[in-house]
């Protein structure tokens, strides 16, 4: 059964802002808790700080793409 008490978090990752908007608007209006970070980096140095039940990760950012940050995110 669906515990509708919960409150899920969501990580955005994209370094697309327009991206991130449309995300944001749609969790919000599902009551969804959500954090976001414009890149592989700053998405790193995040989930350091806080649990996520669901990361939206973009593949295609520069410096460090969606695969490395999903390699590094199995590491942990």
């Amino acid at each position: 059964m669906l515990n509708l008490n919960f409150t899920y978090e969501i990580l955005i990752v994209d370094d697309v802002s327009d991206n991130i908007k449309v995300a944001m608007n749609i969790l919000r209006e599902n009551n969804y808790n959500f954090s976001f970070a414009i890149n592989g980096k700053e998405a790193l140095e995040i989930v350091k700080t806080k649990t996520f039940d669901l990361i939206l990760l973009d593949i295609m950012m520069p410096e460090l793409n969606g695969f490395d940050v999903s390699k590094s995110l199995k590491k942990t």
